[in-house]
């Protein structure tokens, strides 16, 4: 029953009272100015008993909003399975608690882990350079790709967290042109140093990587794909899909990408699988936030850092930004990461 119906049930309730009170005064010759005031008492007592039930959700609900705006995000307000106005207020506090919560432990999540991912390339940075300085180690080009290597994830992670400032600021605007996926593709792969040898599935080469031993297919098919994207956007997606594949692969392992038609005109699927462990049925809804890292044992493969977490919550971004969807898919073995691109959707009459 909602709020209207209850103030429109005590109306006609008090006039009924009222109304009552008068036939029985001319009936038993009462004195008017007794049944008026029967009438206001009765009035009254029933306006108090409506008030109260709905002045003390109020009361709840104002002492919950006040502790939120000082930090308290672990109330929440009663009666949310109310059918009337009241309940949809309390449903809707308890959620904006729930979501203030969560960008709350998010937060903290965050300056936590940039503050590790940080610390970590940083220090090992200061005790190379210290040992030169102290004349531990010469500064000979072994010691100097040291120092170069862990600059360069330094720069990495930076690049990554302005990646992620963009996309919560929403200021990337996209791009989108006609391009032939393979020659895409196969530079993409070469620039993350694991190049593909030639155009027929099972093509594979090695690169510089920091998992070598991990072999790369790709498969186009047709040969001729051409697709409707922005290319830069894409390249975070599949760059990342691949590096986090790489990351989870076993020792000499392969990890197969594969692109194909999609159903609008200039439309891509795209998958990129692993032979890794995988990832458990529970995880996969959450494989995408921030800083997730998975908890499958031993996640990472031999040479991996670990990586920040990131990648794949910016992949998604990326995808989201053209109107198309991520996900993990079904599959025998591994990870199968999914992406469909809607390309030029139909004009609609």
């Amino acid at each position: 029953m909602s709020i209207k119906t209850k103030l429109g049930s005590l109306v006609v309730v008090s006039v009924f009272i009222t109304t009552g009170l008068l036939l029985v005064a001319l009936r038993t010759e009462t004195e008017l100015r007794f049944i008026t005031v029967f009438s206001v008492i009765a009035t009254l007592l029933l306006t108090q008993f409506f008030a109260h039930g709905l002045t003390a959700p109020l009361d709840e609900m104002t002492t919950v909003a006040r502790g939120i705006s000082h930090g308290d995000y672990t109330r929440r307000v009663r009666g949310a399975d109310r059918r009337d106005e009241l309940g949809d207020l309390a449903s809707t506090i308890n959620r904006m608690a729930d979501d203030l919560e969560a960008v709350d432990r998010h937060r903290k999540e965050l300056v936590a882990n940039v503050s590790h991912e940080l610390r970590t390339p940083i220090a090992a940075l200061r005790a190379v350079l210290e040992n030169v300085v102290d004349g531990v180690s010469a500064a000979d080009p072994e010691t100097m790709r040291t120092a170069l290597a862990q600059t360069e994830r330094l720069g990495r992670l930076v690049e990554t967290l302005l990646d992620l400032s963009r996309l919560d600021n929403g200021v990337v605007p996209l791009r989108c042109r006609r391009f032939e996926v393979w020659p895409y593709l196969s530079g993409v792969l070469k620039e993350a140093g694991l190049a593909a040898s030639q155009r027929a599935v099972g093509g594979s080469a090695s690169g510089p990587h920091t998992r070598s031993d991990v072999h790369l297919h790709l498969d186009v098919s047709p040969p001729e794909l051409t697709a409707h994207a922005d290319m830069e956007r894409l390249h975070q997606v599949v760059a990342n899909l691949i590096d986090n594949a790489v990351k989870h692969s076993p020792p000499h392992g392969r990890v197969t990408v594969r692109a194909r038609r999609g159903p609008y005109p200039e439309s891509l699927d795209l998958e990129v699988q692993d032979e890794g462990p995988g990832i458990p049925e529970a995880e996969r809804h959450k494989v995408f936030e921030r800083f997730n890292r998975g908890s499958v044992p031993s996640p990472h493969g031999p040479g991996s850092d670990g990586g920040t977490g990131l990648g794949l919550a910016i992949a998604r971004w990326a995808v989201d930004l053209h109107g198309g969807r991520i996900g993990v898919a079904e599959s025998a073995r591994g990870c199968r990461i999914l992406v469909t691109l809607p390309g030029i959707p139909p004009q609609r009459d």
